[in-house]
């Protein structure tokens, strides 16, 4: 083998190129296709209308609730919430909001086709209640509601998400489908371990 033959298969060995490994893409929590928008693009424009970016840091272990507010929001004997004295006017939208669907069933997927539904699961819910006041415009699954807004908890509205569930304290009082006991209702005045939830809140509230 002459001593050019010998340097162009060293050079060829040199050049081999090895496979990149693709690393895997994890989803998080329980998505939806929907016809309105993807919950990627849900969870941009909603950090983008709180004023939220992608770098800020979630907490991943919750507290056991929201600051103390003037007065706390109550539920009534039709397991109704009632909006307290002095509650700011996204508050009430968002309690007036969680009203119209507190007492209807829970449905995998539900609300996340559209706002408009029959029934909903727990990030639909969350999600309904917050369009109310304005504060989103696309629904958003448990994963993205974990990474909306800002991180902690706020004086008025905060949100609490995983990968497999979420539901939200209004004026101390709770929104969730799960637990639901009194008149069927997603509104419960009882608390609930935040053990492992990311904790977020709405900008200014």
């Amino acid at each position: 083998m002459s001593r050019r033959t010998a340097f162009a298969f060293v050079l060829a060995a040199l050049l081999v190129v090895l496979p990149t490994r693709a690393e895997a893409d994890p989803t998080g929590g329980t998505s939806y296709s929907s016809s309105r928008t993807s919950t990627s693009t849900a969870a941009a424009k909603a950090q983008a209308s709180q004023g939220a970016t992608t770098s800020t840091p979630a907490t991943t272990t919750a507290p056991a609730g929201t600051p103390a507010v003037t007065a706390g929001a109550t539920v009534g004997p039709d397991g109704l919430a009632v909006v307290p004295a002095g509650a700011p006017a996204p508050v009430a939208a968002v309690i007036a909001a969680g009203n119209q669907i507190a007492k209807l069933a829970y449905k995998y997927g539900g609300g996340h086709q559209d706002f408009a539904d029959t029934a909903y699961d727990c990030s639909g819910s969350v999600s309904f209640a917050l369009h109310g006041a304005g504060l989103l415009d696309a629904t958003l699954d448990s994963t993205g509601l974990g990474r909306w807004g800002q991180a902690g908890p706020g004086a008025w509205l905060t949100i609490y998400a995983n990968k497999t569930h979420t539901y939200l304290i209004v004026a101390g009082l709770r929104f969730d489908t799960s637990g639901q006991r009194a008149a069927g209702s997603r509104w419960q005045a009882a608390p609930r371990s935040a053990r492992g939830f990311k904790v977020r809140h709405p900008l200014g509230l």
